[in-house]
């Protein structure tokens, strides 16, 4: 069977409480797409992507911490360093930078263990997406 994969729909997270996830997921920076609370579901924007990152609210779901055998979802960002400080000046303390062969990627788990990383191309601009208009341009430190 040779099956023709065309990209990306929405990446589902499970969390325990929609209304702490969209607030925790906000705060990280995260655009609020639509919410609908009777479905227990949320859609968060991810860049100018029609897909995004749809919270769907499991009951019974309780904090947690993540494993070495959680999935990973890493976005890529102009610069996973710069990203960190602004993630830790609004309160949320992501892993320290991890160096990757493309550039830099800064990890951070939700309440529930689901972790996000935030990934650069510094180090293989070439590979990079090109920046939206009025995106500070970022040199590697």
């Amino acid at each position: 069977m040779s099956l023709t994969l065309l990209g990306f729909d929405n990446i589902l997270l499970p969390v325990g409480d929609l209304g702490e996830a969209v607030d925790f997921y906000e705060r990280v920076g995260f655009p609020l797409s639509f919410r609908l609370d009777e479905a227990g579901i949320a859609l968060l924007k991810v860049g100018d992507e029609t897909p995004g990152v749809l919270l769907r609210q499991e009951d019974g779901l309780l904090p947690r911490t993540p494993g070495p055998w959680t999935p990973r979802l890493w976005l890529e960002v102009p610069d996973a360093r710069a990203a960190r400080r602004g993630l830790e000046a609004a309160g949320v303390t992501p892993d320290p930078p991890l160096s990757v062969s493309t550039g830099w990627t800064v990890e951070l788990a939700d309440p529930w263990g689901n972790v996000i990383g935030f990934t650069d191309y510094l180090k293989r601009p070439s590979l990079a997406r090109k920046q939206p208009v009025g995106t500070p341009a970022t040199t590697p430190a």
